[in-house]
């Protein structure tokens, strides 16, 4: 474990001396030679890779009973990027989201604004129904950590919007780490080695701090869309470790919703023990 999170913090710190170089390079007078520009990129990616592929080969050598928790939400959702669909959810293994599920709220009887092709660009974070919609803990559990000082951003659900996060935005949050990427967030250790991680909370919205204990059902925090987000949504995943940087995903189902396909609507009644 010490060994993969050296080599995160290397790729990271590679990536940042690459960027450092091409800024020196623009300089006419201070040109280092090319293979030294992109000599951290490379090695970065060669880490990246290595690294991608042993999460990869373990992952599919170890065999892991599904988890069933409580559902994290109430009302009317929609799945997006789910492990139904395919493993690794997400495309990547790293920081823990190998089985990590995003879902997004669907209030009954409003629409949520939908993708743009061209216009808005980006929208206001209250712009969207589900902005603020309860979270709860799906077991009881103690908080290991948990972040609440980041802005809930503009969408970025059109095709400028999109194309910022992919090409800027996005590699911008991953070079400075998980808690850039996963924005306001809450982890929980259920116990057994598993742990819980809530990710684009609403700032502001948590009520509880490392060291807490909670209820299943539990208020943690609101919807919202902070970190790398296109729009209002929840990004759910157990994990093996609080350690984003060395987690492993772990499989689960929510009780009484399974894990939902990608585009499917769900409903989840109010559990008797959700308190707002």
């Amino acid at each position: 474990m010490l060994v993969r999170k050296s080599f995160a913090v290397l790729q990271r710190l590679l990536l940042v001396a690459f960027v450092a170089l091409i800024v020196v390079y623009l300089i006419k007078d201070l040109q280092p030679p090319l293979w030294i520009v992109f000599g951290p990129l490379i090695v970065s990616y060669a880490i990246g890779i290595t690294l991608g592929r042993m999460s990869s080969r373990y992952q599919k050598s170890v065999r892991h009973e599904t988890v069933e928790v409580q559902a994290p939400v109430t009302g009317r959702w929609s799945a997006m990027n789910s492990p139904a669909d395919r493993t690794p959810s997400h495309g990547v293994h790293h920081f823990g989201q190998t089985y990590a599920i995003d879902v997004v709220p669907e209030p009954e009887g409003t629409g949520r604004p939908r993708f743009a092709w061209l216009w808005p660009i980006a929208r206001r974070p209250e712009s969207f129904p589900g902005f603020g919609s309860p979270l709860y803990a799906v077991a009881d559990a103690t908080v290991v950590a948990m972040s609440d000082g980041r802005r809930d951003h503009l969408s970025r659900n059109s095709v400028i919007g999109f194309l910022y996060v992919l090409l800027a935005e996005g590699e911008l949050r991953g070079l400075l780490g998980p808690d850039r990427v996963l924005g306001n967030h809450v982890i929980l250790d259920l116990g057994d080695g598993l742990y819980a991680a809530y990710a684009h909370v609403q700032r502001g919205s948590i009520p509880v701090r490392a060291g807490d204990r909670v209820a299943a059902g539990q208020l943690l925090g609101r919807c919202g869309n902070s970190g790398n987000t296109t729009e209002p949504h929840l990004h759910f995943q157990l994990m093996d470790g609080p350690d984003l940087d060395t987690a492993r995903g772990r499989p689960f189902r929510w009780r009484n919703v399974g894990v939902p396909r990608n585009g499917e609507r769900f409903t989840v009644d109010s559990a008797p023990s959700a308190q707002e």
